[in-house]
């Protein structure tokens, strides 16, 4: 990155870190500086993640969004994308989120990855995500955007950190070699009502090459994936809107139940 552009991206980034500031979303980052390129906007989250660090945050994995082809057509993009997370975004199976807490939050089914092995681009392969992935776990994502209305493009959610927010581990921990887990089926409730369901395979075919790609991305950035991590390989099926007082939970065959309550 030149130097030149340096006070941009902390720009870029204490944009959109004052949504919290101000409790509410703000305009698209797009809206201000319409030439900002993916790689920019990479840049301003990695910025954001560097000032997260300063405070005491730790990186805990990483999440990988629009994996779904619906989604990728909708921004006009061909691939996925990613973002960072922390400690203080896990909240425990079964956990109650405050609406102080977030801004206009939207709830996903997915399956976690806990690495035992670090993953170093950019010649990763889905054999390589299988050998070194200690087990999978049920996984729900809290996805959040600083982005007044969600009005976004590519680079915005890029920038914003992939639009992440919290997410929640359960189920039960299962190793790759006991399940297929193309065909992990899950269903995702509100207040137990059955909003849709999904599939393993909704990830790009295959979450495992979700993993793949994202070790590969990260490696534009010299960054890997560390033994231990938490990797989100992407929504089943469609983001739920969620709102104080309602109970989210996700069922998936062989791995278990999730859960989390919003609260105002």
């Amino acid at each position: 990155m030149e130097t030149k552009s340096l006070s941009k991206i902390e720009r870029h980034a204490e944009h959109l870190t004052n949504a919290w500031k101000i409790g509410e979303g703000v305009q698209p980052v797009t809206a201000l500086d319409p030439e900002l390129t993916i790689d920019e906007a990479y840049y301003v989250q990695l910025q954001s993640i560097e000032v997260s660090m300063k405070t005491g945050q730790k990186i805990t994995g990483k999440k990988i969004g629009l994996t779904s082809k619906a989604m990728q057509d909708m921004l006009g993009v061909g691939e996925p994308d990613y973002g960072h997370l922390l400690d203080k975004m896990e909240v425990e199976n079964g956990g109650t989120i405050s609406f102080k807490d977030v801004l206009q939050p939207k709830v996903e089914g997915e399956i976690g990855f806990i690495l035992k092995d670090d993953l170093v681009g950019p010649n990763v392969t889905t054999f390589d995500v299988l050998q070194a992935t200690d087990f999978v776990v049920p996984a729900l994502e809290i996805v959040d955007s600083r982005i007044k209305d969600w009005k976004i493009t590519l680079e915005d959610t890029v920038a914003d950190n992939a639009s992440s927010g919290l997410y929640v581990l359960g189920g039960r921990p299962k190793k790759l070699a006991d399940i297929d887990i193309k065909q992990i089926g899950m269903a995702l409730y509100k207040n137990n009502e059955l909003q849709n369901t999904g599939v393993g395979a909704a990830a790009l075919g295959d979450p495992a090459q979700c993993v793949a790609w994202l070790a590969n991305k990260l490696a534009t950035y010299d960054i890997s994936l560390k033994a231990g991590e938490v990797i989100l390989s992407g929504a089943l099926s469609a983001a739920i809107e969620a709102e104080p007082g309602d109970v989210f939970s996700a069922k998936f065959a062989e791995l278990g139940e999730v859960r989390i309550s919003f609260t105002e």
